[in-house]
């Protein structure tokens, strides 16, 4: 039956590895109620055999034990072989056929811990606890009684019964002599399956550190998972590993899973780390900024990469070469893997702010004409969304349940909303400068007492450049809610003037004077025709007052102004022509003697007064 199941679970082995155990007794040969077709039984096992990823089988409580024991069994053969191969050899490396041996060993290892469910372990560290898991599980199994797998629930190993064929299981059954049981799974991909509980896989740990002292009932030799998590290197201790051997003892001496060599030199590593990392920072501040915008993006992104790049480097060194095992090595797994998706969503954002400066500054009449403050609000939010997708995903690789934070955003979604009241009226405020149309940049406004050109529309604020140079932040809200006259969205401007000339200026030259700057403004090829008026509208203390309008067609206030400086000057130059000129402020003062009151015949007056009259202009 051995060489059966090892045809089954073990596909690639030499023809002699797979039938070299045949003292395990034929209990699957015997007809059970239910039993499928043993062709069919053979058909599978010729695809599974063939097939390098074929999983154990996990049909039935036997099954998933029966695999186990197999799986478990042929990786501690192959492993001691290569390793007792290696050591008795004088290479420094691993031959080609040691390596292919050692990833053999990996993969029966994992296929082994695939018989768990780890669904409570994060899934950035599964792999290697799996793999401690199953050695602890295999070392407790070698210091119990030994089991009879013919009275365990279910079908041998290899017959792979599902539905009908295994609705007579009991949900649940218990490792005698343990607590460790196997379940039925109800949910995700393993349905159906019976796996060791994720309870179980959490007090195996427990368990082994218990039964670690006792002798092993079967003679399997050394502790492999004391091997494992006590030596450098992938399974097979590299030969530096001699000189840590011929060392001190106290570095073989182990704390919380770990030697204490094992300590110093992740020791070691972390200051390192810290001397390269406050090298780095130095570096970045004493070297020059770029004033171009894209080059300064591009440098950013040289931070996030170095960041990703380090974890990584520190991560393998923890895992392939010190291998950090245990709680140690979860807690490194997790802080690495959250330190690689955090930059990772750095490295997303600034990659799309690159994308931004990339499109709206590269050549083109189509990108030239976008509105950049417009693009460059939405490339924010939209790099921001993506970088918090990247994010998210990266927290469910280190057990955090995004679904259920983003769950419980929609509870706390009230207090969340009333927190940020002033940055969501904020950013709503800007979207409504953008869909109306109010202002945008470059265009001159003038909002209540406040005046400028506006230089950029952020989430949050608005800037806008005064006359004086300075620059005038104005929250969003705030701008959406003020009476805003914008200038630049003039397509008429307003000539008007009132002219003041002088009172000596005849009438049949005041007459000339109105028709001549009437017909100046009329035949003008920037003044609207039919808005023209030039009319004399009173008579001031100093100046007859005649005022002009009309509306001018330019492109923008500069325009307006250039061409208005022309006007003004050709009808002063109307105005000298025809005989007049302008009025300046000026009064007359009458100086006479009293005298006194004497009786006068109107009728004789002659409005001859005593004294000298003076006229002062």
């Amino acid at each position: 039956m051995c060489w059966l199941l090892l045809i089954v679970l073990i596909p690639g082995l030499p023809a002699s590895s797979r039938a070299q155990d045949t003292a395990m007794p034929d209990t699957a040969t015997r007809q059970e109620p239910g039993a499928l077709d043993p062709d069919r039984v053979e058909q599978a096992q010729l695809y599974l055999r063939d097939n390098p990823i074929s999983p154990p089988d996990t049909t039935s409580p036997r099954a998933t034990l029966e695999s186990f024991v197999f799986v478990m069994r042929e990786a501690s053969q192959l492993w001691n072989a290569v390793r007792q191969d290696y050591e008795n050899s004088n290479r420094i490396f691993l031959t080609e056929e040691q390596r292919a041996k050692q990833v053999m060993i990996t993969a029966l290892l994992e296929k082994a811990a695939q018989t768990f469910d780890l669904s409570e372990i994060p899934v950035t560290s599964r792999e290697r606890a799996g793999i401690e898991i199953a050695l602890q599980l295999q070392e407790i199994l070698d210091r119990i009684p030994a089991h009879d797998f013919s009275a365990i629930p279910g079908f041998p190993a290899g017959r792979f019964v599902h539905s009908a064929g295994n609705a007579d299981l009991p949900e649940r059954w218990m490792l005698p002599s343990t607590s460790i049981s196997i379940l039925r799974q109800e949910t995700g991909e393993q349905r159906g399956n019976f796996l060791f509980s994720a309870d179980s896989v959490g007090r195996i740990p427990d368990d082994y550190a218990v039964v670690s002292v006792l002798p092993l009932r079967a003679d399997r030799g050394e502790d492999l998972f004391q091997y494992y998590i006590y030596t450098p290197g992938n399974l097979i201790a590299p030969r530096w590993y001699e000189f840590i051997e011929a060392g001190p003892g106290w570095l073989h001496r182990n704390f919380a899973d770990q030697a204490y060599w094992q300590w110093l030199a992740l020791a070691i590593l972390l200051a390192a780390y810290a001397a390269c990392i406050g090298f780095f920072v130095r570096w970045r501040r004493w070297r020059a900024v770029s004033v171009n915008e894209r080059t300064r993006v591009g440098h950013s992104i040289l931070n996030p990469v170095l960041v990703i790049l380090s974890a990584v480097v520190f991560r393998y060194l923890c895992e392939d070469h010190i291998n950090i095992t245990g709680a140690v090595l979860v807690a490194i797994a997790t802080i690495t893997t959250a330190v690689i998706w955090s930059a990772t969503a750095w490295l997303v954002y600034h990659l799309l702010q690159l994308i931004y400066l990339w499109f709206v500054r590269g050549p083109g009449t189509a990108r030239q004409g976008l509105d950049a403050s417009l693009l460059r609000t939405g490339f924010r939010v939209f790099s921001l969304a993506i970088a918090l997708i990247v994010l998210g995903y990266g927290a469910t690789q280190i057990g955090i349940p995004i679904y259920g934070v983003i769950a419980g955003l929609g509870v706390g979604g009230l207090a969340i909303a009333l927190a940020a009241q002033p940055t969501i009226e904020n950013l709503i405020g800007g979207v409504i400068l953008y869909a109306d149309r109010m202002v945008r940049v470059g265009e001159f406004c003038q909002f209540d007492e406040l005046a400028g050109t506006i230089e950029s529309i952020g989430i949050r604020s608005t800037r806008i450049r005064a006359l004086d140079r300075t620059v005038i932040t104005i929250a969003n809200a705030d701008l959406a809610r003020r009476k805003i006259i914008n200038f630049s969205e003039r397509d008429q401007f307003h000539f008007r003037h009132t002219l003041g000339l002088r009172y000596e200026t005849e009438p049949e030259n005041l007459k000339r004077i109105l028709a001549a700057i009437r017909d100046y403004l009329t035949a003008h090829e920037k003044v609207l025709a039919e808005t023209t008026r030039v009319r004399m509208i009173g008579f001031n203390d100093y100046a007859v007052p005649v005022e002009t309008n009309a509306y001018v067609l330019a492109p923008d206030y500069t325009g307006f102004l250039e061409i208005q400086e022309q006007m003004l000057f050709d009808i002063r130059a109307i105005i000298e022509a025809n005989g007049s000129s302008f009025a300046y402020p000026s009064s007359t003062v009458y100086l006479s003697k009293d005298s006194e009151p004497s009786a006068v015949d109107p009728a004789k007056d002659t409005g001859q007064h005593p004294g000298k009259d003076r006229q002062v202009a």
